[in-house]
């Protein structure tokens, strides 16, 4: 088979044989893949850093039939995410979208859509809008799998949350899929559930209808909608059957 090459951004590596790595990756046009780099951990590697977590780079690889890992050639960074690294918050936003990305991408299967996003809150990530990228990333990711509920309706009783005047407040729990109304929370015996507040909603709508460069001015901190990225973590953890292990890392970050 003939050498492909394609942008890709670096997922996760594991060291592999003596010198070489796996690595998981995603392209633009084929998904999620794991390759080998032959050779990847010696000093004098061809690789360099553009293996390192994140790196946007041009791949060339090449795929033997019925051989599930592909070969990787060679790879020429784009974008390093190396500048990143001083700010804590942002090198936990790193581990999370790499963590979030392995576990709810299949594999092989093309979605352009998720590698625009990747990209685009690396990007605004690299800009210094560590909160923004995060909450964004969040939203899209649970989007694009297919796991996001209706946000402006209960799911117990399908009466409408967002009146203009009085929107009514709103509840989840890891028990339940969706959101509830006050009352179907007490119909429910929802105990210990946390509220997703209108302002979070609203966050959330423009999120889905707005590029990230256009959102409009707010000082993002860890607190703004973070009810948001706490119903967004428990859709993932519900798909993957497990707890995601850099959300809470994430969070205690600021």
């Amino acid at each position: 088979m003939p050498a492909r090459v394609s942008e890709a951004v670096v997922l996760q590596t594991w060291p592999f044989r003596e010198g070489d790595l796996i690595v998981s990756f995603l392209t633009r046009e084929m998904g999620k893949l794991r390759g080998v780099a032959r050779r990847a951990r010696r000093p004098k590697s061809g690789f360099g850093s553009g293996l390192e977590r994140l790196s946007h780079i041009r791949m060339s690889y090449f795929q033997r039939e019925n051989r599930e890992l592909v070969n990787i050639d060679s790879c020429e960074l784009m974008h390093s995410q190396f500048g990143v690294l001083s700010d804590f918050t942002s090198a936990c936003a790193l581990d999370f979208f790499a963590e979030v990305s392995e576990q709810l991408l299949p594999a092989a299967e093309p979605n352009e859509k998720y590698f625009r996003l990747i990209t685009a809150v690396l990007d605004d990530l690299r800009k210094g809008n560590s909160w923004r990228a995060i909450t964004y990333f969040s939203v899209w990711a649970v989007k694009l799998a297919g796991l996001l509920p209706e946000l402006h309706v209960c799911l117990g009783c399908g009466s409408w949350l967002d009146d203009a005047e009085h929107p009514e407040r709103a509840y989840f729990t890891r028990q339940r899929a969706g959101l509830y109304c006050q009352d179907c929370r007490r119909a429910l015996d929802m105990r210990g559930a946390w509220e997703l507040t209108p302002e979070s909603r609203a966050i959330a709508d423009e999120i889905l209808r707005t590029p990230i460069a256009l959102l409009s001015q707010r000082s993002w901190s860890q607190s703004t909608a973070a009810d948001l990225r706490r119903f967004l973590a428990q859709q993932m953890e519900a798909q993957i059957e497990r707890r995601l292990i850099t959300f809470p890392v994430l969070e205690e970050a600021a």
